[in-house]
């Protein structure tokens, strides 16, 4: 077993002072806030352009870690005896030291290992080769995308000796990166799936960007791929030495399988709405042909399982036991969905993978829900592990409590012969998920946080459905992931030590309050804005800790504030005299100070200000000002740059006679999003983000940076044929037509905040990828669309009507508003469904 005191020779570090104990290494940690086991976690301080991982030692060591791996002396003899049953490794790059000690763990092991490497499809082909194999290998995989410089680590770190098989998928972005995962995973086998754009911008060209992706395979014995993307076929050539690599390519060219550059011909015989009948000639080692079906009938998913496919046939698997394992694929759900429940409950849905990996990301998830109430695991037998019965339910046993479960469901035979391990838990076991549903009482389940973890042949989503708080066919989407992507755009753009006030008002924009709130707080942002006391206030209850500024508060909620720690924004006079009333009887929270500079809405003016310095001079013991802030108006358009130029200037004049007047400097910020792309040079010490973290570069100065994070979709609740001059709808607004027309009838209305100026051929939405216009009025709970191009339509397809596919800001564009107005009027009464990977 790897111990600490061997660290230095693998990283070439220093060691600074050793552990009080023996110390061998069980987990590497790079999340502060990850710690579930502590005791033989290591942990690195990694830096990046918005984070260092060295200010989270003290933390970590009053959670209870004791061993670190440093990139700089901080650590002066005072302060290091604050840490005295700690090992300190000090090394030049933590990053670097991170993957040689994953590396050093992979050499340990002597099994063959696929590495999948391509620009798309590596996770997929990934998951359905470990599907493919485990009958007859115990598979150790990255979980989810685990595919980073950071992530290749974590997931080679899971091998142990139980293992006969190991997939690896790495990803890259730039040049230089793939020889650093090829050291760490050290593939004896490979796949390369494809060649796309992904990841073009590190890249001078595709060339370059394939030659860094097959160095991943410099060593294999035996590489993967398909011919017919040319530019992989030459890198695989030129680059692999043949003395040591066999190139294994299928190709639909029969011109190439003739010149032998490929050894597997495929050619589509039959292709249907859900399946594909591939035909297979093999040329080596003696001609044979084969015919499959495989149960899907998209392209990229064809693509997908054909490397699965060469693979089985490589490995000789005889091709009835091949096909009965085809049949078995099933689609790859690459994402944990948050979705609201019965009674006050919310439910985790996750079903991607059923192994101690993928549950241990499962319930690193639930841990960071800070809602108050009991946390709940639904978990069926544990079927892709490789252990034996008591060893694997003795480590999932371990997870729990370190993990804050108070309540295990479990589901199936084997979790239930082993219920002895999972003690201090409140626990029931059913043989199957019948026998839950049977019994399923949704009154026992109450406010509390539900994670549902299950292999697939136990269908739990009739699990997930039995929770659900609403059954509506229109869900509002939110991709958590993107949200990440966009914040973390802004805060690419930051100055150092510049903070960070995330606008959560109006529901978060109609995402959901509560849900984004916590993922901000995840992320370390420094400050919440909401609208009204009421918003902050139901933060709180859901047990969000953040700093939380109220934009709008009245008087008659002061003592909420003062109950909840919510700081209002002060911006008059009256609120200020009404809040220091309150303030001389009792302490209240600080306050922001609104200055309006030239949006002429709230706020004090630059005249109001020898008075307001007077105010708080006079009533410094009572009140505490945490900042002052001012709000842009024309941000958005370069048109009004000199105007907001004077606003700037303006703030910058007032703010230097407030801080003379409290004699301690306070936060001062200006910026919302679209100005924190404009104007760089007045960040001041924080910045409002807002409509930029939901999708919407309000600027337009980077309209392709951000990612879209809600998505509205319905369902098409019937299909009916129109005779040539038949009106639709109310009002005969549908004006009729002098043909046949097929109109598809939609499960949204205006009750769910689609707008009423869509109607009458205004608005489209997309259904099978195709755009349909709206025909008739939309009403109260529907609307009508014209589906008679797209033949293929059908009751119960869903229909987009906003996200990628319909850019928001196109459809604001053609009713005459703004983004902001199409996100904040979703209904609530639309459910909400939260995702990531």
């Amino acid at each position: 077993m790897l111990q600490f005191s061997d660290l230095p020779a693998l990283t070439g570090g220093t060691l600074l002072q050793l552990p009080a104990s023996p110390a061998p290494v069980h987990r590497l940690l790079l999340d502060s806030r990850q710690v579930t086991t502590a005791a033989g976690s290591v942990f690195f301080a990694l830096r990046g352009p918005q984070h260092d991982g060295h200010r989270y030692l003290p933390e970590l060591y009053q959670a209870g870690v004791r061993l670190f791996v440093v990139e700089e002396v901080t650590l002066v003899p005072g302060e290091i005896n604050a840490y005295p049953e700690a090992g300190f490794l000090l090394v030049a790059n933590s990053l670097a030291s991170l993957q040689a000690t994953a590396a050093d763990h992979r050499r340990r092991f002597h099994l063959p290992v696929f590495g999948i490497t391509g620009s798309n499809g590596k996770t997929i082909v990934k998951e359905w080769l470990a599907q493919l194999l485990s009958p007859d290998e115990l598979i150790c995989k990255s979980p989810r995308s685990y595919n980073s410089q950071v992530g290749v680590p974590l997931s080679v770190w899971e091998l142990n000796e139980t293992h006969t098989l190991g997939i690896f998928e790495a990803g890259i972005s730039e040049p230089g990166e793939m020889g650093r995962l090829a050291r760490i995973i050290q593939p004896t086998l490979g796949i390369f799936t494809n060649l796309g754009t992904a990841h073009d911008a590190g890249f001078t060209s595709s060339a370059e960007k394939v030659t860094e992706k097959m160095r991943l395979f410099e060593d294999v014995d035996t590489l993967f791929y398909c011919a017919d993307h040319a530019l992989v076929h030459a890198a695989a050539r030129q680059q692999l030495r043949p003395t040591r690599t066999v190139l294994s390519a299928w190709t639909r060219q029969r011109a190439r399988f003739d010149a032998q550059e490929a050894d597997l011909l495929v050619t589509i015989h039959e292709a249907s709405a859900d399946r594909t009948v591939v035909r297979l000639e093999r040329a080596r080692p003696r001609p044979q042909e084969y015919t499959f079906t495989l149960p899907f009938a998209d392209e990229p998913s064809v693509e997908n399982a054909l490397h699965g496919l060469a693979v089985l046939l490589w490995r000789q698997v005889v091709p009835s036991e091949i096909q009965r394992r085809l049949d078995r694929l099933q689609p790859v759900a690459m994402r944990l969905e948050m979705k609201q429940a019965l009674n006050d409950c919310y439910v985790l849905d996750d079903t991607y993978n059923n192994d101690l990996a993928g549950l241990r990301l499962a319930l690193d998830a639930l841990s960071r829900q800070p809602r108050r109430g009991r946390r709940t695991l639904i978990l069926s037998d544990v079927l892709e592990s490789g252990l034996g019965g008591a060893e694997l339910y003795a480590r999932a046993a371990a997870l729990l409590p370190a993990h804050g479960v108070d309540r295990l469901v479990g589901i199936g035979p084997d979790i239930s012969q082993h219920r002895a391990v999972f003690q201090g838990l409140s626990t029931a076991f059913y043989p199957d998920t019948e026998a839950f549903l049977l019994e399923f009482q949704p009154e026992q389940f109450r406010r509390e946080t539900i994670l549902v973890k299950g292999a697939r042949r136990y269908g739990f989503e009739r699990i997930v459905a039995a929770f659900q708080q609403k059954i509506h066919g229109t869900v509002l989407e939110v991709n958590l992931d993107a949200l990440v992507h966009n914040l973390n755009f802004y805060r690419h753009r930051l100055q150092p030590d510049v903070k960070l006030m995330v606008m959560v008002k109006a529901f978060a924009y109609g995402s959901g309050s509560y849900e984004v709130a916590n993922l901000l707080q995840f992320h370390r942002a420094d400050y919440l804005a909401v609208a009204y006391t009421d918003e902050g206030v139901e933060l709180r209850q859901h047990g969000i800790s953040l700093p939380v500024m109220v934009m709008n508060p009245s008087p008659d909620a002061f003592q909420k504030l003062r109950q909840y720690h919510l700081e209002p924004e002060i911006y008059s006079f009256e609120r200020l005299h009404d809040y220091l009333a309150a303030a001389r009887e009792q302490a209240l929270p600080a306050i922001h100070l609104k200055l309006d500079t030239g949006m002429r809405r709230l706020g004090f003016a630059e005249e109001d200000v020898p008075q307001l310095c007077q105010l708080l001079r006079d009533n410094a013991a009572h009140l505490r000002v945490a900042s002052a802030l001012t709000h842009l108006a024309g941000a958005d358009e370069a048109q009004h740059n000199d105007f907001s130029r004077q606003q700037l200037a303006a703030f910058q004049r007032m703010v230097p006679q407030l801080e003379a007047t409290l004699g301690y400097p306070i936060l001062q910020h200006a910026l919302n999003s679209a100005g924190i792309v404009r104007f760089p040079e007045a960040q001041h010490s924080m910045v409002r983000l807002g409509i930029g973290l939901y999708g919407v570069e309000a600027s337009g100065q980077e309209p392709d940076a951000l990612r879209p994070v809600s998505t509205l979709r319905t369902t098409v609740s019937q299909i009916k044929t129109l005779p040539a001059g038949a009106t639709v709808g109310y009002g005969r607004r549908g004006q009729a037509a002098d043909y046949e027309r097929r109109i598809a009838t939609l499960a949204i209305g205006y009750a769910d905040g689609y707008d009423r100026r869509f109607g009458n051929g205004v608005g489209e939405v997309v259904i099978r990828g195709r755009r349909a216009p709206l025909i008739g009025n939309v009403c109260m709970d529907m609307c009508m669309v014209d589906v008679t191009a797209i033949a293929e339509a059908q009751a119960g397809d869903p229909a987009v009507i906003f996200g990628e596919e319909l850019p928001l800001t196109e459809l604001a564009t053609r009713i005459g508003t703004i983004p902001y107005e199409l996100l904040t009027n979703v209904s609530e009464r639309v459910k909400r469904v939260f995702v990531t990977e």
